[in-house]
């Protein structure tokens, strides 16, 4: 049996690679999305306090701390069983806004863009940032740079940092927003919802006016039907910062909505020996193996399943093309992976309205920002929305405030079976009687990058190095070298 392996996978963060496996046909026979790290945090975090998980686990990542550090000091007022101020829960939000409209700027246009404003064929050169420059033109590469500024700028402002974050702690967060620091952010989220809406139609106008992307969004290559999560607010309209967490069913039906400190009710973990990163999957409808439909455990939580499982957007401009998404892809729920970009830049628009929406509340400068913690600390689970999917924090410990276990199931981690799934649809639907290309392997990572997977996020090697491992074979499929690093 013939392997092409793909190896390193490009365009996300983390690291992984692709095993592909042709039978005697040349036919995909069956097909491995595997993370071949070994993730240690929740090991490592165990004796520490939990007041320093929020500046610990931001550390996970570089690319969202800001997740990490808000689910963190969400567990943490879990754990001591205390409601942060009304100021603080709109500071730490509005950070979070800031930050989503920065992460899904460098997705669309750095990650996933390129495949779509370039072409999944072009070569390999011209498939990143600068080919959709040179694609888009200088101007609106200059909007993009500028987007990542204004939500960096907001971050450092409340967070103290631009990257990883340090003010939010259990019962609040350590920072008063003055005056002028609250008009700076407030023209630049002002600017953020003209640029998502600019997003947005250049998207209709390169990506949704050409049919032979459009016919690769709609059809059936990158379709699955699924089981979708996220967290909604009390009127089901989707939310990043807090709620409920609620599922829906292939049909678009509600299967479940819990508070965070009941998702081991419902969420397990399943494990495959060839990978190091689990496949969590929905407890009361169990395991079945990497399917689709309403009697498998499968679930997707992206920007596609936020807007799934919810009733609609909070924000107005963001419903109106919410309304239309659904209008044009024959309605709810939308099954088809690659429209996961088309949502992202939905959320894009809704974050950067509620952006505004939070720096105009009249009391975002109110001092009150922090309430002490006075509870013996106990256990505590908090829920965010990842870009990249529902996360969560759950922290145990013992009377003195130092952690006993720590469980962290992070976004991309929901996603990892489906991503499997579909890196295997798309290899068996591309690659056929033995004849690959790399723009057809391209088109194979299509199916993962429309998820935007993290790995460095979901997994890592303790040592802090990047184990790769390339096999080469030669014409007849054979074996001819290995070549790795960091692997034992």
């Amino acid at each position: 049996m013939e392997r092409i392996t793909i190896d390193p996978i490009t365009r996300l963060e983390g690291h992984g690679k692709i095993d592909i496996f042709l039978d005697a046909n040349g036919d995909v026979a069956n097909s491995y999305f595997q993370i071949p790290e070994l993730r240690g945090f929740e090991r490592f975090c165990v004796g520490r306090p939990v007041e320093e998980m929020p500046l610990l686990t931001n550390r996970i990542c570089g690319v969202c701390p800001e997740a990490h550090h808000m689910a963190s000091a969400k567990a943490g007022d879990a754990v001591y069983q205390v409601d942060p101020p009304r100021t603080a829960k709109l500071l730490r939000e509005l950070l979070y806004m800031a930050f989503y409209c920065t992460d899904h700027t460098t997705h669309f246009y750095a990650l996933g863009g390129p495949d779509f404003i370039v072409g999944p064929d072009a070569p390999v050169s011209e498939r990143n940032i600068l080919g959709v420059i040179r694609k888009v033109g200088l101007e609106i590469g200059g909007k993009v740079i500028q987007m990542r500024k204004y939500g960096h700028q907001t971050v450092e402002m409340i967070g103290g940092r631009k990257v990883h974050p340090a003010t939010a702690i259990p019962g609040g967060i350590t920072k008063i927003l003055s005056e002028a620091e609250r008009k700076e952010i407030e023209a630049m989220g002002r600017w953020a919802i003209d640029f998502a809406q600019f997003s947005l139609q250049a998207f209709n106008d390169i990506v949704l006016a050409n049919k032979t992307y459009l016919d690769l969004i709609v059809g059936d290559i990158y379709c699955h039907k699924t089981y979708y999560m996220g967290l909604v607010d009390a009127k089901n309209k989707v939310n990043f910062y807090d709620g409920k967490v609620r599922v829906v069913d292939p049909d678009g039906k509600e299967y479940c909505k819990y508070e965070p400190k009941d998702y081991m009710r419902h969420i397990a973990e399943h494990v495959e020996p060839w990978t190091y990163l689990k496949f969590p999957y929905l407890k009361n409808v169990g395991w079945k193996g990497f399917v689709d439909g309403k009697d498998s455990g499968v679930y997707m939580a992206t920007p596609l399943s936020r807007l799934n499982a919810a009733d609609g957007m909070a924000t107005p401009l963001a419903q109106e093309h919410y309304e239309r998404m659904y209008a044009t892809l024959g309605g709810k729920p939308v099954h088809q992976r690659l429209a996961i970009h088309w949502a992202r830049l939905i959320e894009l628009l809704y974050a950067a309205e509620r952006w505004v929406e939070l720096v105009t509340d009249k009391d975002i400068t109110s001092p009150d920002v922090h309430r002490k913690p006075t509870a013996i600390p106990t256990e505590g689970v908090g829920i965010v929305e990842a870009p990249r999917g529902t996360l969560t924090h759950h922290y145990w410990t013992d009377e003195k405030g130092l952690l006993t276990k720590v469980n962290l199931i992070v976004g991309t981690t929901n996603n990892y079976a489906p991503i499997q799934m579909s890196t295997k649809k798309a290899a068996q639907n591309l690659i056929k009687g033995g004849k690959v290309s790399e723009g057809l392997l391209n088109m194979v990572e299509m199916a993962f990058r429309a998820y935007d997977p993290c790995f460095g996020c979901a997994t890592h090697s303790l040592p802090g190095q990047m184990p790769l491992e390339v096999r080469l074979h030669n014409q007849h499929g054979e074996l001819v070298d290995v070549i790795k690093q960091f692997v034992e």
